[in-house]
């Protein structure tokens, strides 16, 4: 059997998978079993902050395999403790529980802002208001959080405790809130899955001061949008916000599993010893990792990764073909009058990867692409569009 007969026969069929199967790389090119060249517009989604095989993450990764590979979290080590100390500086969050993806970094946000409530008010106080068209993972938990109905299906029942308000609406927030025993708000800057689509800073600096005025916590699922991605270190940097839970994951370690719950001056505490826990969490390797990437996250890159945003914003709005582009940084969707799975695919066809987000292309470069494959991806996407 060849690689994809024995996927299709032996992985579970939980993916649509497209008929390549990638072997090797180098920054924002791919290879395919057969040689040819693709330019990653997705970076495994929005995972690969620097591309595939680089060299520097690649040096920071193997020193450490050669120290220790894991210890679990019995024991200190030093890249948990410096990725930690690196994210709280940058953050000015207080305190980091890692974990392993993004659904398990929203999954510590949300056990953090219901132990909080609880030790606080008692029990009963459990609510958490997020927004339609929100996209928070897979688990029982995320999906429950998650504000889109056709997600709340088949795997009943699902976790109780989550009402969900229009995007960019204050009043729905304040209503439900006063309707229910709520203790957060939890958002996305971009709502990524829902189709690229930023929320209004001003709705975004409404709901923080409305948290604040009544006790409640803004709980900010970076998760795709963080690290670098926006333009920003975190995107709710670009909002002059200061949540008091982050979650993220993705892009932190450059392609090893890695979550991490940012936990803000409220809630820095609410975890004790035994009251959560991951075997894998903060590893050394992927801590390593992720080190390595944000260390390179300074202001000329976050500079560069706006230029580049600039530029495909720019060569993409009002041309033939294109109804709409969206997002921030190098998150961006685009709404085409073809629908947008043909274009993915016709793209493919000439060596650009590209990914979907409900009805529009979504373009997740590297943060480092060089700008005259980044031209030449743009180039052939605007080809494909107008024909």
């Amino acid at each position: 059997m060849n690689v994809m007969e024995m996927d299709n026969t032996y992985v579970a069929h939980s993916y649509g998978r497209f008929p390549i199967c990638i072997t090797n790389g180098k920054g924002s090119l791919l290879y395919d079993e057969n040689g040819k060249e693709y330019i990653d517009f997705g970076t495994g989604i929005a995972v690969n902050s620097f591309g595939v095989s680089d060299d520097v993450w690649k040096e920071a990764v193997i020193e450490q395999i050669n120290k220790v590979q894991h210890t679990s979290n019995l024991y200190y080590t030093e890249p948990c403790a410096k990725l930690a100390e690196m994210l709280c500086k940058r953050t000015g969050m207080k305190k980091v529980f890692f974990s392993n993806s993004g659904a398990e970094a929203n999954e510590c946000a949300i056990k953090a802002a219901r132990r909080y409530a609880f030790l606080k008010y008692g029990d009963g106080h459990s609510t958490i208001i997020t927004l339609k068209n929100s996209f928070h993972g897979r688990t029982i938990t995320t999906l429950s959080a998650t504000g889109q109905e056709h997600y709340h299906e088949e795997f009943t029942p699902f976790t109780e405790g989550f009402v969900y308000a229009e995007a960019n609406d204050i009043e729905d927030v304040k209503k439900l809130a006063a309707e229910n025993k709520c203790i957060a708000v939890m958002i996305e800057i971009v709502q990524g899955e829902g189709g690229v689509c930023p929320l209004d800073k001003e709705f975004v600096q409404a709901v923080r001061k409305f948290t604040e005025e009544n006790d409640m916590l803004l709980i900010v699922d970076e998760v795709q949008t963080g690290n670098g991605r926006s333009g920003q270190l975190y995107a709710y940097m670009n909002y002059d916000v200061q949540p008091d839970i982050v979650s993220t994951a993705k892009g932190l370690a450059g392609g090893l599993p890695l979550g991490a719950t940012m936990l803000g001056e409220k809630v820095k505490d609410v975890y004790t010893p035994g009251s959560h826990g991951s075997t894998f969490g903060g590893n050394p390797v992927c801590s390593a990792a992720a080190i390595s990437v944000l260390k390179r996250i300074d202001d000329k890159l976050l500079e560069d990764v706006r230029k580049k945003s600039e530029y495909i914003f720019s060569e993409l709005e009002g041309t033939e073909g294109v109804e709409q582009v969206t997002g921030m940084g190098l998150m961006i969707g685009v709404k085409c009058t073809k629908p947008a799975g043909d274009v993915v695919k016709a793209c493919m066809d000439r060596g650009l990867l590209l990914l979907t987000a409900k009805d529009k292309v979504r373009l997740l470069p590297a943060l480092n692409i060089d700008f005259e494959v980044l031209k030449k991806g743009v180039a052939i996407l605007k080809e494909t569009i107008a024909e």
